[in-house]
Order: structure tokens, then C-alpha cells, then sequence
């Protein structure tokens, strides 16, 4: 009889999931804009990425990355201050490459979900007012106008792969497009503040530290009433609720 892999639940909610069987991950998404997003990010990023084995909608096979996730939010990193630059220093090489065809995310529309998305919060008591009205002003700072660079999107430290120091690949790319490279580099160090100043000396030019502090409230902001829909806890030690108290 055939040896069959584990299959290790990786994710899994309503819209996605995806499953590991031995060096293999299975993307099982509902939506395949999505998907495709993803297979041309993929082909156009200057940096490395897992390869594509086969796509069947609604599934696309990826091969597993060697090495570890920088880490996780809501734990402490285990990884070096080099491994930490040398994400940076990826992020900076995805940045200055060629735009994607496809737009990002408008000022205009961040703004106004951001509203809605406060009036929640309050509305059904998340969170205390006060706490979601001081980091409505802190992410003030983030809306502003930006030169679009090739952008990720969903740049969290568990989707950036390392070994020996090195950066041994990118995943998740579906949110890919057109956007702000401070969002970027905000997503990469949620939940890990300290580990700011590797990243931005591997990035290489001097960024604008109050706009990245302002994504952090906005994108913990946005990302609650999803996370809570989903079944994800944003007030684990260390995620989403702790970002936001550490900015009063």
C-alpha cells in the first residue's frame, strides 16, 4: 500500500484554505482574481518566489520554500538582525521594479473603509472609543498621497522565507498590485517594532518612521471585523489589540 502524506491544515476559512502534503502547499481559493493575481506577481517579482507545479481551479499547487518564516506575530522572532536586513533589503529590490498592470488600492477608498471600519468597532464594543479614536489620528499620517511601487500587499512576517541569513522566498501574493512601499514595510514589522531599524537599514534609504507607525494602527484597524469573522483572535498576545493599546 502507497505511503500517503499528512495533510496539515495550513489555513482554512469561507473564502480560502490552503493545505500542506508533504513539500507541496494547496491554494483552494473561491475567488480566482485572486489567483491570478497571484500567478502573474509571482512571474513579474524580482525576488524569489515558490514554484508554481500545477493549476487546476480552484487549486494551485506551490512548492514549499526551504528555510523558516521570519516569524510569527504575537511571538518573538527568533531570527538575526542580518536575516531581518536582508528582508528589507528584498522588500527595497520588489519596490524599484517595474509597476504591475493592475491598480492598487485608492487613497480615497482606504479613507473611507477606515471610517467604516472604526464606526464597527465602537458600535459593537471591540473596543473602548477612546482607544479607536486615538489610533483613527494616528493613522492619519498614512493618507496621504504616495508614489506607487510594485507592492505586495499582505507583506506579514510569516509570508517572508529565510536560511543562512538569506531571504529564500516571498508567498501569498494575492493582494499584489500598485501601492504604498510604506505599507509594505509596515506589514513586515507589525507586532515586531523592535525589529524596525534591521529592515530599514536593509531597505537602504531613509523612510518616513511616523507614516509606518500610522499603517500599523490603520492596518490593525482594517483587519479586525475580518479577523473576528474568520475565526482568528486579534487580542492574542502580541496581534492586532496589543499594536493598537502600544500606540497610547
Amino acid at each position: 500500500m502507497p505511503v500517503v502524506e499528512e495533510v496539515e491544515v495550513v489555513v482554512a476559512h469561507h473564502e480560502r484554505a490552503t493545505l500542506r502534503v508533504g513539500d507541496v502547499f494547496l491554494k483552494i481559493d473561491a475567488d480566482q482574481t485572486r489567483t491570478d493575481v497571484e500567478v502573474e506577481a509571482m512571474a513579474m517579482a524580482p525576488i524569489p518566489t515558490p514554484e508554481i507545479l500545477w493549476r487546476k481551479p480552484p487549486v494551485l499547487a506551490l512548492a514549499a520554500l526551504p528555510g523558516t518564516a521570519l516569524g510569527r506575530l504575537g511571538q518573538p522572532s527568533t531570527a538575526s538582525s542580518a536575516a531581518w536586513a536582508a528582508a528589507g533589503a528584498a522588500v527595497r529590490m520588489l519596490h524599484d521594479a517595474p509597476l504591475p498592470p493592475w491598480p492598487g488600492p485608492r487613497l480615497d477608498d482606504v479613507a473611507s473603509r477606515l471610517d467604516g471600519e472604526c464606526e464597527w468597532l465602537v458600535a459593537n464594543g471591540v473596543l473602548p472609543a477612546d482607544l479607536v479614536l486615538r489610533n483613527r489620528r494616528v493613522a492619519e499620517a498614512a493618507l496621504r498621497p504616495w508614489i506607487p511601487v510594485f507592492m505586495h500587499g499582505d507583506l506579514q512576517v510569516a509570508h517572508v522565507f529565510v536560511a543562512d541569513d538569506d531571504v529564500t522566498g516571498v508567498v501569498d501574493w494575492s493582494e499584489a498590485g500598485q501601492g504604498d512601499a510604506l505599507y509594505d514595510l509596515a506589514v513586515l514589522t507589525l507586532g515586531h517594532e523592535e525589529r524596525l531599524r534591521d529592515v530599514v537599514t536593509g531597505y537602504g534609504t531613509d523612510v518616513d518612521l511616523t507614516v509606518i507607525r500610522a499603517w500599523w494602527s490603520l492596518r490593525s484597524l482594517l483587519a479586525i471585523r475580518w479577523l473576528v469573522e474568520h475565526g482568528f483572535d486579534p487580542a492574542a498576545p502580541g496581534c492586532e489589540f496589543d499594536v493598537l493599546k502600544s500606540r497610547m
